[in-house]
């Protein structure tokens, strides 16, 4: 009689399987970009680059099946919170710490978009990042209140770059500008495709995030409305971008009458009655520069056209060749002398283009234009 086959066992017994080996429960939803992490050594990787207290707190977004959350659990001693969005994963996650008490009592799991949930107090956020929600996490994390010590998140490769980009590399953009104005931002090591399960397309790297402390005294809606504006067309000098679009002084004016309306400050708006010179090559340089704007644009997704100038720039074509259009007023007329004074005169950068441009350059065209009255939000 032929003998039972018996399968391969260990000391304990049935082998237990390895929370890193393939998942066979659940097909992975990649519209949820989910992609386990299955390599144990870049999971400790991770966790030991976050520099872990025994008090520290600890938030962890996307925390799947909790390759790292287990890890993090040994490293503190503190409360730990996960933030899961795929309901299947949060009770895998329940079910595997379970034989853990001291472990579970300590793990709360807050299920639901981390974009959109009220985060406890936390001093250290670590991610595997699903890629679609990467820049909303970043600034949301970076305008907490208070901040996070440091940040260590999984990006996908090319957009990682992008946050540590300099003036003059091809990745520099609104996002590079942005980001490092909020926070220290260094590369931690790169993560091959073969590390998770199911391989994304592309590759990912890690990188750390340690926000500013004091937080720049700057508003974030007039910087981002500032930099959205330069980084249009990155390419292009800072003057056409100011002063070749019609649709960026129309709003600088409205933001102007604004300002004035709130400072008593008054206004002469009355209608431009002579057309000089000037006036007539003006409107050639912002009919040429129209049709630029409403050209190809850099690809970036963060750099995309914001929704207001596209509604502006589909007006402005519909009213292209109209010979009986209104002139300006004083008031834009007014509003275009302080923003070419400010880019000619007060900081010399008229010529330069955003690619181009550091930190500083954007903090002292910002602190110009708010000294003329001229704001972005």
């Amino acid at each position: 009689m032929p003998k039972v086959k018996r399968h391969a066992s260990s000391a304990g017994g049935e082998k237990a399987a390895s929370p890193y080996t393939k998942n066979s429960v659940f097909k992975m939803n990649k519209d949820l970009g989910q992609h386990m992490l299955k390599n144990p050594n870049v999971a400790q990787a991770i966790v030991t680059k976050a520099g872990l207290k025994q008090s520290d707190r600890v938030l962890e977004v996307g925390p799947g099946t909790g390759n790292l959350t287990h890890l993090i659990l040994k490293a503190t001693t503190a409360p730990v919170t996960a933030v899961e969005m795929d309901p299947r994963m949060a009770a895998e996650l329940t079910k595997r710490v379970q034989s853990t008490p001291a472990d579970s009592k300590r793990l709360t799991i807050l299920l639901g978009d981390v974009i959109k949930t009220t985060l406890p107090h936390f001093d250290v956020c670590i991610s595997n990042t699903p890629y679609q929600i990467s820049s909303p996490l970043v600034f949301k994390l970076l305008a907490l209140d208070p901040a996070p010590r440091v940040c260590i998140l999984m990006f996908q490769r090319e957009f990682a770059l992008r946050l540590f980009a300099k003036p003059g590399d091809k990745l520099y953009s609104r996002l590079s500008v942005n980001a490092q104005m909020w926070a220290k931002i260094s590369h931690v090591m790169k993560v091959g495709r073969n590390n998770f399960n199911p391989p994304p397309a592309v590759e990912s790297s890690v990188v750390r995030l340690e926000p500013k402390v004091p937080r720049p005294q700057i508003s974030y809606e007039e910087w981002d409305g500032l930099l959205r504006i330069c980084f249009v067309r990155k390419n292009r000098t800072l003057r056409a971008a100011f002063l070749g679009t019609s649709t960026v002084l129309e709003m600088l004016g409205a933001n102007y009458r604004l300002w004035c309306a709130q400072n008593d400050v008054p206004i002469d708006d009355a209608p431009v009655t002579e057309i000089g010179d000037e006036d007539v090559v003006m409107d050639v340089v912002e009919e040429e520069e129209e049709e630029e704007w409403d050209g190809i644009m850099d690809v970036d997704d963060e750099d995309e056209l914001p929704d207001f100038f596209k509604e502006e720039a589909k007006k402005a074509q519909a009213g292209k060749g109209n010979p009986n259009r209104k002139r300006k007023g004083k008031l834009a007329e007014l509003v275009r002398e302080k923003v070419r004074k400010v880019l000619e005169d007060e900081t010399e950068l008229a010529d330069r283009r955003a690619r181009l441009c550091d930190e500083g350059d954007f903090l002292k065209l910002l602190y110009a234009f708010n000294n003329e009255g001229i704001h972005f939000c």
